[in-house]
């Protein structure tokens, strides 16, 4: 997995610490986007995808992945938001880059898109390797259908996929439902079910395997069914976001163009859903969509509005923050009813959930516990899609003073009686 060394930007000061987000907060897409090719023919041949990302606002930069001159940063700046990675044969990259410095371009932060394909080198599976991403070892091997296969008049091995198994998520694909089948004809990957950063959006049917389509089977195939993902993503403990296709062709005009017919089906769809997945997908990787903030994160005793240094056990305290979500384009309130505070020591003391007024802001109030100790209000959610929010204040809590004491204390009564008879007892 990808070894996250800068793990949401933790920020400490002294009783105060807040983990956000990585991204600017006036505008948190990437912007500058380098483009490495294997061959500046598919500049050409997947102009429609890169055409999406110029009109949205991106500033695309295309290089050969060999470029004697390719560098990530300067001065130890980083040249670019986000890699677009449409070079699946490359052996080795040029200038200053290798798999390594990649996937430091990753942990601190910035977005990829890797496609891959039959011809995919060992570098790319490296990568893939490093992101959670296991691609069929068989160098020759390709994911076959019998039964889920587009109709075609020229590909008679079934490796042409008519895949509709997407992801049932609106924040990663989109409000609008997909209505026509993907066309891919590539490679599957499998991930690690017991990973929490890698989901696939784009699943094999359970009929679907992965071999060498032109040599008989000697033994049962590695890959199989639903278990083979052909397309998937991957956020990071950081909010990085990774797409991870098994196929280059998906991208490409043709198949952006191309309409598609499902074997055993009648219906003929003029248009493949290529285009729409792709897009709406290039907009979650990219942070257009399922971009949180959070701000004023604020608490304070009931009835006053300045925040304490340190509160008392017993004290009656409120607590709130805003959460926005990035539309693309403006900043939007955050709707949820699932968001949850914890008031934390070694263990919650007490978790609630907090009440929102639909505007953004997220609200609750509690009672300090009969327990003095340093407390931490805590917020950690993570939801998928989103990008985490884990955000973190510390403040004391303090016993009563003697002073603050109540004179007489019910529930010692018989001690004072006690007393008392022991006193006339003296004196008779």
């Amino acid at each position: 997995m990808i070894k996250i060394s800068l793990c949401l930007f933790l920020v400490s000061v002294p009783f105060f610490a807040i983990i956000c987000s990585a991204f600017s907060e006036d505008r948190p897409t990437d912007r500058r986007v380098l483009v490495l090719l294997d061959d500046f023919a598919i500049k050409s041949s997947h102009s429609i995808f890169f055409k999406s990302l110029e009109t949205r606002g991106f500033d695309l930069d295309f290089k050969l992945a060999d470029d004697p001159k390719l560098a990530l940063q300067r001065y130890g700046q980083y040249l670019y938001d986000a890699v677009v990675l449409f070079a699946p044969t490359i052996d080795r990259f040029g200038g200053s880059v290798d798999a390594a410095s990649l996937l430091e371009f990753v942990d601190s932060g910035h977005d990829l898109i890797l496609a891959a394909d039959t011809s995919a080198s060992d570098l790319i599976r490296e990568i893939a390797v490093e992101c959670g991403v296991d691609f069929d070892e068989d160098p020759a091997a390709m994911v076959i259908d019998h039964t889920n296969h587009a109709v075609s008049e020229t590909e008679g091995h079934h490796t042409l996929i008519a895949s509709d198994d997407f992801i049932n998520s609106e924040v990663i694909l989109g409000s609008r439902k997909i209505e026509d089948p993907v066309l891919f004809k590539g490679i599957g990957h499998s991930i690690n079910p017991s990973s929490s950063l890698v989901t696939k959006v784009l699943s094999a049917s359970p009929a679907a395997y992965s071999a060498n389509p032109k040599s008989k089977l000697s033994s049962p195939p590695t890959l199989i069914g639903s278990a083979i993902s052909l397309v998937s993503v991957v956020q990071a403990r950081n909010n990085a976001r990774i797409l991870i296709s098994g196929s280059l062709t998906v991208f490409s005009d043709r198949f952006f163009r191309s309409g598609v017919q499902k074997a055993g089906s009648t219906t003929k769809h003029e248009k493949c859903g290529n285009e729409q997945f792709f897009v709406e997908l290039s907009k979650w990787v990219f942070h257009e969509r399922g971009h949180l903030k959070a701000v004023n994160v604020r608490h304070n005793k009931v009835g006053e509005t300045d925040e304490p240094s340190m509160y008392r056990i017993k004290d009656d305290l409120e607590y709130s923050v805003e959460v926005y979500e990035w539309s693309g384009s403006s900043w939007e309130p955050y709707v949820a009813g699932d968001m949850q505070v914890q008031f934390y020591m070694m263990s919650p003391y007490v978790l609630k959930t907090l009440s929102s007024n639909e505007k953004g802001l997220y609200y609750t109030s509690f009672k300090v516990p009969d327990v003095y100790g340093v407390f931490q209000f805590k917020v950690e959610y993570q939801r998928l899609g989103y990008t985490a929010l884990s955000l973190s204040k510390q403040i004391p809590v303090r016993p009563f003073r003697h002073n603050e004491y109540e004179r007489f204390i019910p529930a010692a009564l018989p001690y004072y009686g006690a007393s008392f008879s022991m006193h006339s007892f003296y004196v008779l």
